[in-house]
């Protein structure tokens, strides 16, 4: 004989009290990150916000970088997002960014064709991967590297320290093996006297759009 029908009622069903909370953040998240897959990109939202790991959520919503085809690619909310996900270590590995990457719904074979130009290992630079990324963003990597890694705000100078700047710059002209080492010292002795006035703090107007300085990383507008 089958159970009896039981009947719930408003003050028998327990909803957490968080819970609305929860569902609320959820949902601006979605709204802001736009994933391509959400049902992918819930999994890793839940399973960070459980471990007390950063989320996979991006600050603000992007208009579309993808190509035409509509395909989700690397922005530079997304590239923030990554690179927030694993700045708290210096490394991390391969499995690692892969596992993050796949959580925002990235392609894996832009991520391989990074790995491979990079010439990364099982262990990755974080900083390394990030300059590699603001390359891979076809702007200017070195402005794209300011306007992420700021804490000015939006709009604002845009303003990182001039030791993280020689770190990205000095990584990505290594990649071009025609580059001589001269031009890159004579680049950023160039932008010193600048540095001191700021603190030690650089931004892109230090460099962009003057005749005198031309970035060996990059390809100025």
């Amino acid at each position: 004989m089958p159970p009896p029908e039981t009947m719930f009622c408003s003050q028998q069903i327990n909803i957490p009290t968080g819970l609305p909370e929860v569902l609320k953040n959820f949902t601006k998240a979605a709204i802001r990150t736009q994933p391509k897959d959400l049902l992918v990109w819930s999994a890793a939202y839940f399973e960070a916000l459980a471990k007390g790991e950063t989320l996979p959520v991006k600050e603000r919503l992007e208009m579309n970088f993808g190509n035409q085809n509509n395909d989700a690619m690397l922005t530079p909310g997304l590239l923030k997002t990554l690179h927030k996900q694993l700045s708290s270590a210096e490394t991390c590995n391969r499995e690692e960014l892969q596992d993050k990457w796949k959580a925002l719904c990235l392609p894996l074979e832009q991520l391989e064709n990074m790995l491979i130009l990079g010439n990364f290992g099982i262990v990755i630079s974080c900083m390394e991967f990030f300059a590699l990324g603001c390359s891979a963003l076809g702007d200017t990597s070195l402005k794209v590297a300011c306007e992420i890694l700021t804490e000015d705000e939006e709009g604002g100078a845009a303003r990182i320290p001039f030791e993280i700047f020689s770190l990205v710059c000095t990584y990505l002209a290594s990649l071009d093996s025609e580059m001589p080492q001269g031009h890159i010292d004579s680049f950023l002795a160039s932008l010193e006297p600048q540095v001191k006035l700021q603190h030690g703090m650089i931004k892109p107007l230090d460099f962009i759009h003057r005749e005198d300085m031309k970035p060996p990383c990059d390809s100025s507008d």
